[in-house]
């Protein structure tokens, strides 16, 4: 059967088979539209002229396998339609890895890299179609020459044929020596799909199997970090890395000197912020907030697919039953993504429905939740909300680009009306008041040599192709964190601190005199409304930006998700000893018109919701009554 082909071998097991068809009119239409804009783009007027050789990276290269990537279809024969929770497949689809091509936030970006930079999109469609990628179908950085099953996105020939580029004798299948001397160049160290694929088809994983209808290889590397860190792990080659910490463009044409991705510019460091965690020195008994049937996690497997009990296939073959099935989860924080792939594509091509997003958006919440904990404290005049990180990784963490996480805090008097509030958002307008919060975020710019370089504003940028420098990461880091371990994989935090060990942050808001309760609740946005409106302006190629907003504006605006709720109840506040020293005196009047002068919200001691002069005579009243 061809790779390319739909089976129509009747499925026989228990379960109603789900029809299929050979409807991929959506697929072929985004694929037609975009290579008739992207390749003079990517040829003529980017404005780097870039080639593919800069955006070279070690592993298996295009053509580089003899036997072609299955189908994930072909595969869904055996792995699909018996459980629609426990069963690799529908999970699987049901995830952003299964829908990485259709990805309508990821065509938006592809658009504007290869604006930007020649031959860009070759670097991420390696990541989110490595199937057609590998079988030659990249030479347009567009994707215009993808075909019909590129668009499975990591499918399941992707991860189950990755060979380890480490050979462990006695460890590793002995077929991986076949595989590694084929290659004249091995990837130094995970990252931007550097992937090595078995040349002929000899699929892998974690358990030994008795019977198959297709090669089987026992390989421990499928439950090992270091298979995740071959995609989520992002740098841009086009830079490397000066004696005096900054980035600058190499010779074009060329690939990078020395192939090491910490000589290249940091896009994303998950891998290495949980390589240098706790977790990675684990396992960790997290008490079933993660791992599945095992509360000791570790891995990326151990989160991102926890185990359960269940048949890897279906039952009608006799499989064992096993407590340990890792389950296609793959959830992350994106919880509207998969809506936007339902109405801009049949759920006959992408083995989507109604359930089986909202049971994948359910685990995306619940993993968002089980990421942190929020503890409240009040000192005084002083209500200090601590962010607990219970994940692996920095929280948040992955691409930078348009996420971020923040605190929500509202203040409500005797009679529970609220008096105050920060960090409101508005979720019709999707604006969110970052001035009266803290937000935890990465922004990532252009400095002044690659604004001058480029023709483009110094500073914060969207332009991920073109940024050289990170102005800011202030995402909490993963316990076991220490400075000089980040700072090493280029992952420490910018324009902020935090001291070793530390695994959490405290943000300190001053509580309104009239304020006798406080609601905490910390959120999270995948697509921030500057970032989904960048992608829509900055488009000058085709109409992938205005899809991407169009389904962004449908589907929510990407409504923020609530991590962690919390109320405290607050005591009553001593207005004269206004620093909250446990005495009135001197140093309450300097404290006060400190705040007063700032326009600080503490100074609004009589309530009324400003700071003006009717509170220095409120305050003074206390003050001479002692309290």
């Amino acid at each position: 059967m061809s790779d390319n082909a739909e089976p129509n071998t009747p499925h026989t097991g228990p379960a109603t088979p789900r029809p299929r068809r050979l409807r991929r009119l959506l697929e072929i239409a985004w694929v037609a539209a975009a290579g008739l804009g992207f390749v003079a783009v990517g040829l003529t007027i980017a404005d780097v002229p870039t080639t593919v050789r800069d955006f070279f990276i070690p592993g298996t290269q295009p053509l580089g396998i003899d036997d072609p990537m299955s189908s994930a279809t072909n595969c869904s024969n055996c792995h699909a339609f018996y459980d629609d929770e426990r069963e690799p497949y529908t999970p699987w689809a049901a995830s952003m890895m299964g829908q990485a091509t259709r990805d309508p936030i990821f065509h938006a970006c592809l658009a504007i890299a290869n604006q930007d930079a020649a031959f860009a999109g070759d670097m991420c469609l390696r990541c989110h179609t490595p199937q057609g990628w590998v079988s030659g179908r990249s030479d347009d950085p567009t994707g215009g020459n993808l075909t019909l099953t590129d668009f499975q996105g990591v499918s399941c020939s992707t991860c189950h044929r990755m060979v380890d580029p480490e050979y462990e004798p006695g460890v590793s299948p002995f077929e991986d020596i076949s595989v590694l001397t084929r290659l004249t160049d091995l990837p130094q160290s995970p990252h931007n799909a550097s992937f090595i694929f078995d040349h002929k088809d000899r699929r892998r994983g974690p358990f030994q199997l008795a019977f198959t209808p297709h090669q089987w290889l026992q390989s421990p590397f499928h439950r090992e970090a270091n298979l995740c860190a071959t995609c989520h792990e992002v740098s841009n080659p086009i830079y490397s890395k000066q004696v005096d910490g900054s980035y600058r463009l190499n010779a074009l044409d060329t690939p990078h000197e020395t192939g090491n991705k910490y000589d290249q510019f940091p896009i994303e460091r998950t891998y290495s912020e949980w390589a240098n965690s706790a977790f990675a020195q684990g396992p960790i008994d997290m008490t079933g907030r993660f791992g599945g049937n095992d509360p000791f996690v570790s891995t990326c497997q151990d989160c991102h697919m926890p185990t359960t009990t269940g048949t890897g296939c279906d039952p009608v073959f006799e499989p064992p039953v096993r407590n340990d099935l890792p389950q296609h989860h793959f959830n992350g924080g994106n919880t509207w993504v998969l809506r936007a792939v339902r109405s801009l594509y049949d759920d006959y091509d992408t083995d989507l429905s109604e359930a089986s997003v909202d049971a994948s958006v359910a685990r995306a919440v619940q993993m968002l939740q089980n990421a942190s904990d929020l503890e409240l404290y009040q000192s005084g005049a002083v209500l200090t909300t601590r962010i607990i990180n219970e994940s692996g990784h920095k929280l948040p963490t992955g691409y930078p680009e348009g996420r971020q996480m923040w605190i929500n805090v509202r203040f409500f008097d005797g009679a529970d009306n609220l008096i105050a509030e920060h960090g409101a958002y508005d979720p019709s307008t999707a604006v969110l008041d970052k001035p009266s919060t803290k937000v935890y975020e990465a922004k990532l710019g252009l400095d002044a040599w690659a604004a001058n370089e480029f023709n483009k504003p110094a500073g914060p940028s969207f332009h991920f192709v073109l940024n050289n420098v990170w102005l800011k990461d202030n995402r909490i880091p993963p316990r076991g964190f220490t400075n000089a371990a980040f700072e090493a994989v280029q992952a420490a935090p910018v324009a902020y601190s935090y001291a070793d060990g530390q695994h959490w942050d405290d943000t300190e808001f001053a509580i309104p005199a009239a304020a006798e309760r406080a609601e905490v609740r910390v959120y999270f946005q995948t697509t921030t409304k500057e970032y989904i409106e960048f992608l829509r302006d900055t488009n000058t190629t085709n109409t992938a930006g205005q899809v991407a907003y169009d389904q962004w504006v449908l589907h929510g605006r990407s409504a923020p998700v609530e991590m962690d709720v919390a109320s405290i109840t607050l005591q009553p506040r001593c207005i004269g000893d206004f620093d909250g020293s446990g005495g009135v005196d001197g140093d309450d009047i300097a404290a006060f018109f400190t705040a007063w002068q700032a326009g600080d919200g503490s100074a609004d001691v009589d309530g009324s919701g400003g700071v003006d002069g009717d509170d220095i005579g409120y305050f003074f009243e206390r003050w001479q009554a002692g309290c």
